[in-house]
């Protein structure tokens, strides 16, 4: 259980930065003095943990330091890194924590995002209330397998009902993790398992892709919207083109009409075609 707590911590402070060992003890639900505790143990394995005094003083590790078992992996071509895997958790099962690109500073409530961290390393059932786009907030029961971090989002990955599914955290509403153990397999490649779900999600359903070129001051505005962001890249002319994922063909639409000029829908061709004809009944209509 201690090794759990200790990996929960150094995720922790990879994740967040300087923490006082209050807020540490509040995440981890143990003491403070557990905390320092802790903190002694990790700097005598040789994590370079430090503390900064002062009134926004804490804890926190080393810029740049990388856990023993991190390695470099690329998944649809952008860089990926493994933080804490091969994670020990209750009933002997293992999990990984992916990170793509930097970390995330999307904002997700500490206590959602404890409750989720708790439930993903105690191989908890997990219940939460999940707000899909373009549907009523609703409460599921999920079996956590993962924590995904992908560019600037932070994902869950669960099984319900025995079907694979992604939960983007920012649009968890509530979370509570339950104390029956979680059915998923005995040991997780998130990295893989990523891929899949990515292959998948492009190929199946009524889900729609777009390829946008998008002005960087309304990047958040676009990826907002979207489902998923599937690529990423930096034009010649500094925009954007981004690939995205749309609930549907009418989704889709609306999202690329509320950017005006700001953005352009490269390709499907009939969504440049539907903006286009919008457009022109518009132009019709006050002209």
């Amino acid at each position: 259980m201690r090794a759990d707590r200790l990996v929960s911590l150094v995720l922790l402070l990879r994740q967040r930065g300087r923490l006082s060992a209050v807020a540490l003890a509040r995440e981890l639900e143990v003491s403070t003095r557990t905390v320092l505790r802790d903190i002694e143990a990790l700097s005598t394995a040789g994590v370079p943990v430090y503390a900064e005094r002062g009134r926004h003083g804490g804890f926190a590790l080393q810029p740049g330091f990388r856990t023993r078992e991190e390695i470099g992996l690329r998944v649809d071509e952008q860089p990926l890194r493994h933080v804490g895997r091969g994670v020990p958790v209750a009933l002997g099962k293992r999990v990984d924590h992916l990170e793509h690109g930097r970390q995330a500073p999307e904002e997700v409530p500490d206590a959602i995002g404890g409750e989720v961290r708790r439930a993903v390393f105690a191989g908890h059932r997990l219940r939460i209330r999940y707000a899909a786009v373009g549907r009523a907030p609703a409460w599921r029961t999920v079996d956590p397998v993962g924590l995904v971090t992908v560019r600037d989002r932070g994902y869950l990955m669960a099984v319900r009902s025995g079907a694979d599914r992604t939960y983007r955290l920012s649009r968890i509403l509530a979370a509570e993790e339950l104390a029956e153990p979680a059915c998923r397999p005995d040991r997780v490649d998130l990295d893989r398992a990523w891929q899949e779900r990515g292959r998948r999600f492009r190929s199946g359903g009524d889900h729609v892709t777009a390829l946008v070129s998008v002005a960087p001051t309304r990047r958040e505005d676009l990826v907002g919207t979207a489902v998923a962001v599937l690529t990423e890249e930096t034009e010649g002319d500094g925009r954007l083109r981004i690939e995205v994922a749309f609930q549907d063909a009418r989704h889709a639409e609306w999202a690329l009409w509320q950017l005006a000029t700001d953005a352009e829908a490269l390709a499907p061709q009939w969504l440049r075609t539907a903006l286009r004809d919008r457009a022109a009944a518009l132009a019709t209509r006050y002209g």
